[in-house]
C-alpha cells in the first residue's frame, strides 16, 4: 500500500492493563487475530482482520496509570513539523516525536479542547492494511469536543483539511476532507454527555452485523453507550470495552435515510 496523504487516519492502537483480556474481547467482537508481541517495543501486539493489519494493543508503560483508551493516528510526512504546527495553533505535544525503529516516527498530541490524537510518519509500517468498510477494519473517526469552532480551526491549521458542516442547524457536525471524500468527522458534545467525560477521538470499526457485535460485546462485559441506530452511513453503536476503552462499531451495508446536505466552511 502507498503511504496515506497528510491528515488521513492511518493507524489505531490502545493501551490495556490486561492485554490478554483485550485480545480475547476484540477477537470475539471484531474477529481479530493477533501477531507475536514485540518485546523490543514494549510488547506491542498487532491485530489482524482477515490477515490484514487492523490495529494494535499494548500494555501501559511502567508507572503509567492512564485509563485504557483508543488512539487514532493521522498521517504526516514530517512528524517534527506537524508537532511544531500543533504547538503554534494552541495544541500540545504530549510525547515525541519518537523514532520507532524502522517502522516510523510517532508523536502524541492534544488539541486545544483536550482531544488526544496521534501523528504517524510512516517508515516500513505504512498503517492500516484493511480496506475502508471491510469487517474488522477501521472505518471512521470523529472528534468529540465541547469547543467545535476551535477544534475545526485547529485541525484545519495543522493538516491540509477543507472543512464542511451539515446545513441542518440542529446538528453541529463537521467533516474534514483532503480534496475528496471526508476522512474525519467532528461532533459537538451536548448536555447528554456527563461533564466528567473528556473530549476524545472516537474510532469506528466495521462489522458485518452491528447488533451481533453489540450482543457479543455486552456478553463479554462491555457496556452499550449508544444505539444500535440506523443512519445514512450505516447501522452503528457506541461501546465501552470491559477495561473502559470506548469505540464504535458500524455495519456500512445497512443504511437508512439520505446523507444530510453540507456546505464548505470559509476559513
Amino acid at each position: 500500500m502507498a503511504v496515506l496523504p497528510e491528515g488521513a487516519p492511518c493507524w489505531a492502537d490502545a493501551m490495556f492493563a490486561d492485554v490478554e483480556g483485550a485480545k480475547s474481547f476484540y477477537g470475539d467482537v471484531l474477529g481479530w487475530t493477533f501477531g507475536e508481541s514485540s518485546s523490543e517495543f514494549g510488547n506491542y501486539t498487532q491485530a489482524y482482520a482477515n490477515g490484514r493489519a487492523a490495529a494494535a494493543v499494548v500494555p501501559p508503560m511502567p508507572g503509567a496509570d492512564a485509563p485504557a483508551a483508543w488512539c487514532l493516528y493521522l498521517s504526516s510526512p514530517d512528524a517534527a513539523a506537524t508537532g511544531k504546527a500543533i504547538g503554534e495553533n494552541g495544541g500540545e505535544v504530549l510525547m515525541g516525536p519518537m523514532q520507532v525503529g524502522e517502522f516510523g516516527t510517532m508523536l502524541l498530541a492534544r488539541d486545544p479542547g483536550g482531544t488526544v490524537f496521534g501523528v504517524w510518519q510512516a517508515g516500513s509500517h505504512e498503517g492500516f492494511e484493511t480496506e475502508m468498510g471491510a469487517p474488522g477494519g477501521f472505518c471512521w473517526g470523529e472528534v468529540f469536543t465541547r469547543d467545535p469552532d476551535r477544534a475545526d480551526a485547529f485541525f484545519a491549521a495543522v493538516f491540509p483539511y477543507k472543512v464542511s458542516r451539515f446545513d441542518d442547524p440542529s446538528m453541529d457536525y463537521a467533516m474534514f476532507d483532503l480534496g475528496g471524500p471526508p476522512v474525519l468527522g467532528r461532533m459537538t458534545m451536548g448536555e447528554d454527555f456527563p461533564p466528567e467525560v473528556p473530549a476524545y477521538l472516537n474510532v469506528y470499526f466495521a462489522v458485518p452485523d452491528c447488533d451481533a457485535a453489540v450482543a457479543k460485546a455486552t456478553a463479554r462485559g462491555g457496556v452499550l453507550r449508544y444505539g444500535p441506530v440506523d443512519s445514512p452511513f450505516g447501522r452503528m453503536a457506541a461501546i465501552s470495552d470491559p477495561q473502559g476503552a470506548s469505540f464504535s462499531v458500524i455495519d456500512v451495508s445497512r443504511t437508512e435515510g439520505e446523507v444530510p446536505a453540507s456546505s464548505p466552511v470559509t476559513p
